[in-house]
């Protein structure tokens, strides 16, 4: 086996829950920073990570880290890295990249500098002097920030938050990574009952009876990685075998509903191709009027946002109308989240914690509602 550096990029708000996660997985060498988390690691921490973690959108083998102000700078640190061990003669090695704060902020010219740099470096240690590049992808990736250049190999191929079993979503999905974030904050388990009373196409849900069985998000499709020659097949099985082993097979008490019943049959048929159709009831209803499900519980949420579906007109009275309807549900704790800067004025209660988050682009706050027990008077 060797050892590699690895880099996890999340999106804003969830390192720390990403890098959290690593450590439950016995991953070596755990460091959080703004926007991704680093570990090291063998083949087989690359193949755990990719199948077991909840919350980073993929894995990238750090190749590479050098400074660069000018072209010749950039194309001189990638042609001293050992590419070699990485791609065989004849992998593909397509770049991609972005650039921020840099003199270097030209992405296609950055893109071409290291496509020539890589191809001369292999070129000369397979004696050749084009590279056919027919076989196996190895996707290079780079990063120009304040003049700082990282050059990864991607292990993942489409993000983490393509989980395999959302082929359809509703017009404003929310990504698999921040659903399965606001889970984990809201500290669910599959003990309470868990609902979601704007489910759209199931996210939450999915992502909640997931978690509550133990059931790794990267059981239901293949990584990049999986291919390399350098990679033993048999370790990406072993990890497979072993989450699988890993699984709780429980009883759950998890509840999506929505006012639109074709996002009621789109999560159907997502948690069927999730395999969790057996722990999620799913049911039309509008959140502002049906009954609460149970005595208590916990609520997660993605209410629509005035900037997405609704007006924000619109989207603020579906706020107020919804926290008068559960403002002092007794017993249940509420997890909302929305890019609505006044949402606590609409809802009609400050929240005990709130938490920003991004949601793809758009800045959001995750609200918490931690305080609804009765608490007996004092004497």
């Amino acid at each position: 086996m060797s050892k590699f550096e690895f880099a996890v990029p999340c999106l804003f708000g969830l390192e720390g829950i990403a890098g959290d996660e690593l450590r439950r997985l016995d991953i070596e060498n755990v460091r959080v920073e703004n926007g991704r988390v680093l570990f090291s690691g063998d083949e087989r921490a690359m193949a755990k990570a990719n199948v077991c973690l909840r919350t980073g959108e993929r894995i990238l083998i750090v190749l590479a880290e050098f400074k660069a102000t000018t072209f010749e700078q950039l194309f001189q640190g990638v042609y001293k890295t050992e590419l070699e061990h990485f791609i065989p003669k004849d992998g593909q090695f397509p770049v991609k990249g972005h650039c921020l704060n840099s003199q270097l902020m030209s992405v296609p010219d950055c893109q071409a500098i290291i496509k020539k740099a890589a191809s001369k470096r292999l070129g000369e240690k397979y004696g050749v002097s084009w590279m056919p590049e027919t076989g196996v992808k190895y996707q290079l990736q780079f990063s120009i920030m304040n003049d700082q250049v990282t050059l990864y190999l991607d292990t993942t191929g489409p993000g983490l938050h393509k989980r395999g079993y959302r082929a359809n979503a509703n017009e404003a999905p929310l990504r698999e990574t921040l659903a399965a974030a606001m889970v984990q904050v809201a500290r669910y388990r599959g003990r309470d009952f868990f609902w979601d009373p704007f489910c759209g196409s199931g996210t939450i849900p999915i992502e909640a009876a997931l978690i509550a069985r133990n059931k790794a998000p990267g059981a239901f499709r293949r990584f990049m990685g999986e291919a390399f020659a350098w990679c033993p097949a048999e370790v990406w099985g072993d990890v497979r075998a072993e989450a699988k082993d890993k699984e709780f097979h429980g009883k759950y008490q998890i509840l999506g509903s929505d006012n639109d019943p074709k996002c009621i049959s789109l999560s159907i048929a997502n948690a069927r191709k999730a395999g969790v159709a057996d722990c999620i009831s799913f049911q039309d209803g509008d959140a502002t009027k049906m009954d609460l499900p149970a005595q208590s519980g916990i609520i997660v949420c993605n209410p629509p946002y005035g900037q997405r579906m609704m007006e924000q007109k619109d989207a603020q009275r579906l706020y107020a109308a919804f926290g008068k309807h559960v403002r002092y549900a007794d017993g249940w704790k509420k997890y909302i989240i929305t890019s609505e800067p006044e949402f606590e004025h609409y809802f009609g209660k400050r929240a005990d914690k709130k938490r920003k988050l991004y949601n793809g682009m758009i800045k959001c706050d995750y609200y918490m509602y931690l305080d609804n027990q009765r608490k007996p008077n004092k004497k």
